[in-house]
């Protein structure tokens, strides 16, 4: 049969948890499955690891010069099983890729299963079709989310959009960016034939809040790469990539987008906080990501608390360097109010870096006890938190133990493995 793919997410230059799940999905279901044909659906020609799924390496490969593209018109991907070719379906506009341009593909050349691997689905699909939803922290944390205008630039043109938009679901929604997640996520729970979700504490938010038929979701969970992420003990390595960021030891790590969805403002004031209480004035905090809603206060914290000298930035960080951060922090703090799942934590726990992060949401059903859990929505904790992580060397050493046995029961050749059993039943069980 043929299996669609939407790639355009796992194409993006700069990912992030979304992103990395639909790249390492499609890597692994070309290692894994020889008897179906799969096309991959991109807005734009594919990318680094899309373009050769042939290689045992599991990260970002460079693009080659030229891309080819068969008498079909399809672009050219190397596979293990010659089995994958990708469909680059242009557009002209700004938003609604998925449900102008790639709804018309399903019109005229649907496949036998379609697979959204984030929650985005057309509205024009095949009736196989399997949607991954990570979470729904656009309704529980509304207000960390922007609401950004969808649609042409023109004012007029916005607003006739939204006009439309407001008829079209009955006054419910408008053409902004936080009712998109919204609209789209109870469409995809109404119309896809199978949900998939990463977490337990996913499946249970989309019952609680949508009324979803749990019959209908499978829980999945995410894995991590598990050829890059281990423990570098090459002093002068790590040391030296370090260094190409401005990074010096002794540091704690965060790795994530730098925004108040995540908590950052929190951490930097149990990081001050931390400080005052502990003897741990030559250890830095290190954050890596790309800044997001809420950056401002977070350059603000930094600023009141005068650690401008303590807190280092670099921005987004190639994947091959990260093992080299987590090798070398001396934990990983992870904030969050509301997280879907959390990869980072299984990217720490494979690379023996100690975990101090928030007792919410998912986050407890991925660490279980290979972490020091704190209440994210006081500060006082986390800073305690900080503060026990750095100084008591018997309780890094016990979560290190803890986590590499944890972190045994995730892999992205597991999830692709569950994964292609959904997409494979779906087809194979059609009426």
């Amino acid at each position: 049969m043929i299996i669609g793919i939407d790639a355009s997410r796992a194409n993006l230059e700069l990912k992030s948890g979304t992103e990395w799940y639909s790249y390492y999905l499609i890597r692994w279901l070309a290692k894994l499955d020889q008897k179906n044909q799969y096309i991959l659906y991109t807005d734009k020609p594919l990318r680094g690891g899309l373009v050769d799924l042939t290689t045992t390496q599991y990260f970002e490969n460079e693009t080659p010069d030229e891309i080819q593209y068969d008498a079909e018109g399809y672009q050219v991907i190397k596979s293990p099983y010659n089995n994958f070719r990708g469909k680059v379906l242009h557009w002209r506009y700004k938003h609604f890729w998925t449900q102008g341009r790639m709804s018309w593909e399903m019109l005229i050349n649907k496949p036998d299963v379609l697979f959204i691997p984030a929650h985005t689905m057309p509205i024009i699909h095949p009736k196989k079709t399997i949607v991954t939803i990570h979470d729904i922290g656009f309704e529980r944390e509304c207000q960390l989310y922007a609401r950004e205008q969808m649609g042409p630039e023109s004012r007029s043109g916005r607003k006739l959009l939204n006009l439309l938009v407001n008829l079209f679901t009955w006054g419910k929604y408008q053409a902004n960016s936080l009712d998109y997640f919204r609209w789209s996520t109870e469409y995809a729970l109404k119309k896809a034939d199978k949900v998939i979700t990463i977490s337990q504490f996913t499946k249970k938010e989309l019952i609680d809040v949508y009324k979803a038929n749990p019959e209908k979701i499978k829980v999945i969970h995410n894995g991590y790469n598990k050829f890059l992420y281990k423990k570098e003990n090459d002093e002068n390595k790590v040391n030296q990539v370090l260094s190409k960021y401005g990074v010096k030891k002794p540091f704690i790590f965060y790795i994530g987008r730098i925004e108040s969805k995540k908590n950052i403002p929190a951490l930097i004031e149990a990081f001050a906080l931390a400080n005052e209480d502990y003897d741990i004035d030559n250890v830095n905090l290190v954050m890596v990501g790309n800044a997001s809603l809420g950056y401002d206060e977070v350059k603000y914290s930094i600023s009141e608390f005068d650690l401008a000298n303590r807190v280092v930035m670099p921005g987004w960080v190639k994947e091959t360097d990260i093992p080299y951060f987590f090798s070398g922090a001396e934990a990983f703090v992870f904030p969050s109010n509301y997280e879907g799942f959390g990869i980072p934590l299984l990217q720490a726990m494979a690379c023996e870096t100690p975990i101090i992060t928030s007792s919410a949401s998912s986050i407890p059903e991925v660490v279980q006890d290979a972490a020091l859990l704190f209440n994210p929505k006081y500060v006082t904790t986390m800073a305690e938190a900080i503060g026990e992580i750095l100084t008591e060397p018997e309780l890094r050493k016990n979560l290190i133990e803890k986590g590499k046995k944890r972190v045994e029961n995730f892999s992205w050749e597991k999830c692709a493995g569950e994964t292609m059993g959904e997409i494979t039943y779906a087809e194979d069980n059609k009426n």
